[in-house]
Order: structure tokens, then sequence, then C-alpha cells
């Protein structure tokens, strides 16, 4: 009797730890053709940045054919408490987000509800009749009618003509209505917020040209209404949970609040501090305690989110699958090609750009190792992912690093997974 009941117990153990996913399958690095032998060079370019003191820690993941083959956390999570990093350290991912909400998108694309070139309008009727800041020779910053609708295709793109506070003409408009990225606190809606961002004048002509800005956040906003749910519940219900990712929140349980890293700063003047309670970097406001305290309704679809590399990891293979992961199917294999292409061609100033990817066009031009087709984003806290198609790769390298003073070990990061492989 007791040995049935054991049996039992384990099988349900067995099943729990299945459904409650961490990562993908781990390999042996030699399995999936690299080199734990050159690994380890990927280990000590880390290494020695946490060493010279111009960041606390980070968590590095490398997978290959569906497989984890690396992931190493090193350094810390919290230098003052002496808590090191660990592969289940949570990290505010800022604009690692936008891949999630344009996944959102483009199932509800898939679903019939709307045209990539459908004008944004005819679901958000506040973004009609938009207006565009020109530059004049008579009279500087004139403001005139846009000359087309924006599309969702024109979000989906970075062409709608948003921007982020950094931009001069913009900037002081973005931070008078209170327009979050994601980074700080914001005691409202995404509708609200959304609705203010529509009375502020483009920075160019919709289609136009490349502009990184709140585009995704519209996406977001756009999600809610097509679907009748907030932005936090549809990624929960339609792609969290599917692809048991169980530590991806915009706002984490109390039970989890811990394992979020804290966040530093690094400055040739002062070198590596603990940012204070509120701080100003790359002229945006950043709240350091934010997800934890002050939990709010505002789910912002450009930089709200946080995560781990495991699960992060789980969402990436998704789309190099070509739309899913362990038989849950997201998106269609064509979906996911239209979505990595290059839609820019010579309007995004390095490569090529998909939806809110950037896209490798050239290796001449990247002038590092590579291959055509691998596409990506990154982090305002210092965070990067890539996915290479041709070489089955998906890489994730997370911290919390604001301002970063544009330390290298993210293109060494690069660099150091390509000469690890060895087939």
């Amino acid at each position: 009797m007791f040995k049935s009941v054991y049996k039992v117990f384990v099988i349900f153990l067995f099943l729990c730890n299945s459904l409650l996913a961490q990562g993908l399958p781990t390999a042996n690095p030699e399995h999936v053709g690299l080199s734990s032998q050159r690994l380890e060079q990927l280990k000590n370019t880390i290494a020695q940045y946490v060493e010279d003191n111009k960041i606390a820690g980070v968590v590095a993941l490398v997978a290959r054919h569906g497989q984890t083959a690396f992931v190493e956390p090193i350094g810390m999570q919290d230098i003052e408490l002496k808590k090191p990093m660990n592969k289940n350290t949570i990290m505010r991912i800022a604009s690692m987000t936008k891949a999630v909400t344009i996944v959102a998108v483009m199932m509800l694309y898939e679903e019939g509800h709307f045209l990539l070139n459908d004008p944004v309008s005819m679901y958000i009727p506040e973004f009609d009749s938009m207006k565009v800041i020109v530059e004049s020779t008579t009279v500087k910053d004139s403001i005139i009618a846009a000359e087309r609708p924006i599309t969702i295709y024109h979000l989906l793109t970075h062409t709608a003509g948003f921007s982020y506070p950094w931009n001069q003409n913009v900037g002081q408009s973005y931070e008078k209505e209170k327009i979050s990225a994601g980074i700080n606190y914001l005691d409202e809606t995404l509708s609200e917020s959304m609705k203010r961002l529509a009375k502020i004048p483009l920075v160019h002509q919709p289609g136009e040209k490349w502009e990184y800005g709140y585009s995704t956040d519209v996406l977001g906003y756009l999600v809610e209404i097509i679907s009748g749910q907030s932005l936090s519940d549809f990624f929960h219900e339609r792609i969290f949970k599917p692809l048991k990712m169980v530590d991806t929140y915009f706002y984490l349980p109390d039970e989890k609040a811990s394992r979020i890293a804290t966040i530093y700063g690094y400055t040739f003047s002062e070198g590596l501090v603990k940012q204070p309670k509120h701080f100003t970097a790359y002229n945006l406001e950043f709240a350091p305690y934010y997800p934890n305290d002050n939990r709010s309704s505002y789910y912002s679809g450009g930089g709200g989110l946080c995560s781990t590399v495991l699960d992060y990891s789980r969402f990436l293979q998704m789309l190099l699958n070509g739309g899913q992961l362990d038989g849950v199917r997201l998106l269609s294999r064509k979906t996911v090609e239209l979505m990595t292409a290059d839609h820019l061609k010579d309007k995004y100033n390095s490569g090529g750009f998909g939806f809110g990817f950037f896209i490798n066009q050239d290796l001449s031009d990247m002038k590092r190792p590579g291959s055509i087709g691998t596409y990506g984003w990154g982090s305002v806290y210092f965070g990067s992912y890539f996915v290479d198609p041709q070489e089955q790769i998906v890489a994730i390298l997370l911290g919390q690093l604001v301002p970063d003073q544009n330390i290298d070990l993210i293109r060494k990061f690069y660099v150091s997974i390509y000469q690890a492989i060895d087939d």
C-alpha cells in the first residue's frame, strides 16, 4: 500500500514539475555543437566586467537546437545584501516587453480582428486627425495636419511618428502629459495614458521614417480594446500560461518580490552605485523599486514587464520554432516570417527592421560574427537578446544597470557566443 501511494506521489511531483516549466530542456554544450571550453571564455568575459566593478551582475543564457547549453549567473543580485545572482533572478526587461506585445497583436491579427493597413483610429478614435511637428526655415517646430492616418503597420515598424522623452521636440509634452515608458509609477490605466498621447503632435509624418517610441504602448492598448481584457490578463492567459512562463509579470506577487535584482548605475566619476528611489537617465524617469511598490493597473506594452532568462528563453524559442513550443502554437510559421522580415530597407539606420526587431542584413555592416536573418532587441536596463534561425541559437543577457556609459559587454557577448560554435 505504501509503495503504491509513494509511486502516485512521485508521478504527481513529476507532472507538477513538467507543468511549471523552468526554461528549456538542458543539454551538454557539445551535444548541440558548442564548445564547453570556449563557453568558458564567455563566462570569463562577463566576470571581468563584474570584477572591474562596471556592473553588479548578470545572468547569461545560450540555447541551441531547443536546448539550453549555457546558463550562468555571475556577480550580485544585490551587493549591499550580499545576495548573488542566480538563474531564477527576476529582472525588469523594459523594451524586451515589446516583442511580447507584438506577438499578442499578431495573434489577434491571425484571428481576423483587423488588417495591418487599417488606421488605428478605427479602433482608437482619439488617434484620428493627428498633427505633426515640422522643421521650417521660417518658423521652427511648426505644426501641420498629418498627411495620412497612422496604421497598425506603422505602429509595428515604429514609423508612426511617436518618440520617447529624449526627443527635444516632444519631450516636454510627454512629460507634461505624464506618458509612461513603463519604468516608473503611473496610477491609472493604459487607456487614459494613450488618449493623452493622441493629443501630442507626431515627430514626423506617418510612414515617413523610423523613430523609436511609444508605438508599442499604443499596440498594447489596441490589444486591450480588441480582446476586452487588460494587457496583463491577455499576456498571462494567452501567452505566459501556454508557454509555461511562470516568472513573467507586470507587477510581482509578494512571494516573488525578493527575487528582483537591484538597479545600479555606472558613471566614470562615481563608478558603480546603487540607484536612489527616483532618478533620471537618458531623459527618462526611473523608479528603481518599481514594480514592487504601489502596484497599479497600468500595463506598458512597450516596457513594463519583469522576467527571467529561463522564462524569456521559452518565449524566444517559440519564435524560433515558427510560432510554437512543446505542442502549443501561438502563431503560424508564416506570420513569424512576416514579423522577422526587413520592412524598412533604408529607413532604419542600422541594417534591417521588422516588427519590433532589428534584422541582420549584411555581415560587413555588423562588423562581428553572426548570420543574415538574425533578429533581436534590448532593454534600457541593460539587457539584450537575439535569435539566429540559421544557427538555431537563442541568446539572452540580463542585467540591471542604468546608466551604463555604453560599456561594450553586450557586443562582446555576441562575439563570445559565435566563437563557441564547434560543429
